[in-house]
């Protein structure tokens, strides 16, 4: 039963399930965060059963978003410690339809530790919300709370991957090969163990060595490609077609959703998308996210900060709806959010709507506007007004 409702079963009658795949009408039944009747008849219970039954007339019910990047301790700052930025409250992910979040650390891997990391995915865990994190930060050796990757990975439940690892970037440690190879190799070999993601999530500056430590390593060791997930990759233009060569070895990209109008010299991530889609590359290999809560510093040539945003999680869904403006089909760019995400962190209740996943759903009316968020079976939109 959800922890906030008088309700002991819910029943969405008439969505439009976008699975992500389009099946059509069904009625949807949610009891205890899981989905347990899906139907495209209907769906028959009895008043006495405590059920809240809400006809969504043919609205749009899709899978909760995942962003697998998002600084939730808040960005460390890059010009001094009064730029901070303020851990991240639960309503600036659950407002925007982001269900399931992936925390981790940046440029500070000091003040920001691995146990206060943890500590922020336990608390958005009590208040609801599904919540993992990377760990390690962007330098090495690795920020960990075991002393080691491999043993917070396999001893620790909700570290799912190492990341976000710097390379081509000022702010790195300047990592070599045989140390950025170490690393995958732990990654793999935690997630082989755990059943976990195993995958090493890079943060890619704008140097001019772009994603060559990355091919190299596919190319000279046994570490499957799945492993190398690298983000960041529509800042600038010579990193976005290094990434699309990458595509083509069975990697995983990640596109950076930044906020609108901040994506020069690179591309906005609909752009990115558009680009991929053009050239018919594999979308199934590509994820988005939103850098939530972190900063977004603009350098000048001497590694001097002229200038600081911060991203938030809204940019997803903002990015899908300005997809859908293009006129493109919901249920082939919806997977970049859900399924992609879900498939590559296996993360297996997630990502999807069927029988026995998670209850994390999304209502989007007829002008793609979001207007009901449901948490683990729980709701925290509805309607358009925050609930919780």
């Amino acid at each position: 039963m959800s922890r906030h409702s008088f309700y002991s079963l819910i029943l969405l009658k008439n969505a439009q399930v976008y699975s992500p795949e389009n099946i059509g009408i069904h009625d949807v039944l949610i009891a205890s965060g899981k989905i347990i009747g899906l139907s495209h008849n209907p769906i028959e219970v009895l008043p006495s059963w405590g059920v809240e039954i809400i006809d969504l007339a043919g609205k749009r019910l899709l899978p909760g978003f995942i962003d697998c990047h998002a600084h939730i301790t808040g960005g460390g700052g890059e010009n001094g410690f009064s730029s901070q930025v303020m851990p991240v409250p639960i309503q600036q992910f659950t407002s925007v339809g982001v269900t399931t979040v992936v925390g981790l650390l940046g440029t500070d891997d000091i003040t920001r530790s691995s146990a206060n990391l943890l500590s922020r995915v336990y608390a958005l865990r009590e208040q609801g919300m599904s919540a993992y994190c990377w760990t390690g930060g962007y330098h090495y050796p690795l920020t960990t709370l075991m002393g080691s990757a491999k043993k917070d990975l396999v001893f620790i439940e909700p570290m799912i991957g190492i990341g976000e690892f710097a390379i081509s970037d000022h702010r790195s440690s300047q990592p070599t090969f045989d140390e950025v190879a170490r690393l995958a190799s732990d990654a793999h070999v935690s997630g082989l163990i755990t059943g976990k993601a195993g995958v090493i999530h890079f943060h890619l500056g704008d140097g001019d060595r772009k994603l060559s430590l990355i091919h190299r390593a596919i190319e000279e060791t046994e570490i499957p490609a799945r492993v190398f997930h690298p983000t960041h990759v529509n800042r600038n233009l010579d990193l976005f077609e290094d990434s699309c060569q990458l595509l083509a070895k069975g990697s995983y990209i990640d596109i950076t959703a930044f906020p609108k109008g901040t994506a020069e010299p690179g591309l906005e991530a609909d752009a990115a998308i558009l680009k991929l889609m053009e050239r018919k590359l594999p979308l199934a290999q590509v994820t988005v996210s939103s850098d939530g809560g972190g900063c977004l510093p603009c350098f000048n040539h001497q590694g001097e900060i002229t200038h600081m945003d911060v991203g938030s999680s809204e940019t997803l869904l903002q990015t899908l709806q300005s997809l859908l403006d293009y006129a493109l089909p919901l249920e082939l760019v919806l997977t970049l959010f859900t399924s992609n995400v879900a498939t590559l962190l296996r993360l297996k209740n997630k990502g999807c709507i069927a029988l026995g996943k998670d209850a994390d759903l999304l209502v989007l009316d007829q002008k793609h506007q979001l207007t009901d968020v449901m948490v683990g079976g729980e709701w925290f939109v509805r309607d358009g007004q925050t609930l919780k």
